[in-house]
């Protein structure tokens, strides 16, 4: 016994925590005071406390959120490489549906004359390719006829050239000095020439770039246009009713606007073609009706600088003439012209076609430009016709009543009220005086 003691002892000594530990589970649990507070359970995080990176508190769905980010910056960068590479199919679209719009109103009459849309599509196609056939071959004549008589009158030209300049500045110039001045910068002009060379195959894949873009845009307006009802339905069954209303009433402005733009201006074009053409036959111009019709197209139908192309060619074309001042007569006829057709035809052709105030065209055309280049400039007056009407349908207006509105109309008002009050009393003076 006393042995046995002695080791329970020694055990005890040697591991006390375990004894202790033996003993309390021994007594069972140990009651709680009546005033402290009952134990709280540990926290989440003392339980995952050193379980490394994911266990250290970062929510759960903060790995799925970076995943679906990175997904998401993806897919943009994906769409924005995708509409870059597309950028000009959505040009081409975009100017085939202005196309189609402007030959639709065409289409449309034929087919309600029984005619199927598809042939009068193709129709109308015939009579747009001969007349800019037709323009293009005169106009070709043209260039062509006048850059051979130019070559053949350039002597000629040079020594008149040089005789004024000699006049004018008190120069003593002459075509020797300046063939001899020709033939020293000879490597200069053959390094121009090799340049040039050099380019012809990319001229010539440029070329026929824009002849497969010209067929793509044509393919896609005859299909606009020959299929005008069908497009109409496709986009308008993906719809809701509500909507659909709202979407053919857009289609039928844009239909209005866009024909009455090309309407007004094909009138305009023949207009002043027929004008130009009586002055050029006056002063015997070279060609006077293939210029007349180059400056009615290009006068109308190429915005902001139109004008100027325009009335560069006859200007040209006089100064090759017997008499070069008929250039400068030319340049006044077209100056004059320009201001009757802005002042008077313009306003009253497009006032019921159109209605686009010369600001809001203007700023548009160079919006139109800035975005999409020549191709936005040409389509940039119909698309903002367009939006007026589509706008101008929604927005309600009320009438004006405040006189404060337009003080300069309140003053020419009274200016004429003091006129109209002096010639009536100008007028009793002058009876009074006669009865004496």
């Amino acid at each position: 016994m006393g042995q046995t003691v002695r080791v329970a002892s020694s055990a005890e000594q040697q591991n006390p925590d375990r004894s202790a530990q033996v003993a309390d589970e021994a007594a069972g649990p140990t009651p709680a005071s009546p005033g402290a507070p009952p134990a709280e359970p540990a926290p989440e995080a003392a339980r995952t406390a050193g379980n490394g990176l994911w266990g250290s508190g970062m929510p759960r769905w903060l790995p799925r959120a970076m995943v679906l980010a990175l997904v998401m910056v993806g897919l943009f960068q994906l769409a924005d490489w995708a509409f870059h590479e597309l950028i000009d199919l959505f040009v081409m679209l975009l100017v085939s549906f202005f196309l189609s719009l402007a030959l639709e109103p065409a289409v449309d009459r034929m087919a309600a004359r029984g005619v199927r849309r598809g042939v009068g599509t193709f129709l109308v196609f015939v009579a747009v390719a001969i007349a800019v056939g037709g323009f293009l071959t005169a106009l070709g004549t043209l260039l062509v006829d006048q850059v051979a008589k130019i070559a053949n009158d350039l002597p000629h030209l040079l020594d008149n050239l040089i005789d004024w300049i000699n006049r004018t500045f008190h120069q003593e110039l002459s075509l020797d000095e300046l063939q001899q001045k020709l033939l020293k910068d000879s490597g200069a002009i053959e390094n121009y020439a090799q340049s040039a060379a050099d380019n012809v195959w990319g001229v010539s894949s440029t070329l026929i770039g824009g002849l497969f873009q010209a067929f793509t845009v044509g393919l896609f307006t005859f299909y606009f246009t020959a299929d005008g009802p069908r497009v109409r339905r496709t986009v308008c069954s993906m719809l809701p009713p509500a909507k659909q209303a709202e979407v053919l009433r857009a289609w039928e402005i844009a239909l209005a606007k866009t024909g009455g733009y090309l309407y007004s201006r094909a009138l305009l074009a023949v207009a002043s073609a027929a004008a130009h053409w009586v002055m050029f036959a006056l002063l015997d111009l070279p060609y006077a009706a293939a210029q007349a019709v180059w400056v009615g197209v290009m006068s109308q139908f190429v915005p902001t600088i139109g004008t100027y192309l325009a009335g560069a060619l006859p200007v040209l074309v006089a100064l090759t003439t017997d008499e070069p001042v008929d250039a400068l007569w030319v340049l006044v006829f077209v100056v004059v012209y320009q201001q009757v057709e802005n002042y008077l035809l313009h306003p009253r052709i497009t006032a019921k076609t159109v209605d686009v105030h010369p600001a809001v065209a203007f700023g548009s055309v160079l919006a139109g430009a800035a975005l999409l280049g020549g191709v936005g400039a040409l389509i940039a007056i119909p698309a903002a016709a367009t939006l007026q009407g589509f706008v101008g349908t929604y927005v309600r207006r009320y009438e004006v009543t405040d006189p404060r509105v337009d003080r300069g109309e309140q003053r020419r008002q009274r200016r004429e009220l003091r006129r109209e009050a002096a010639r009536r009393l100008r007028r009793m003076v002058g009876g009074d005086s006669e009865r004496k």
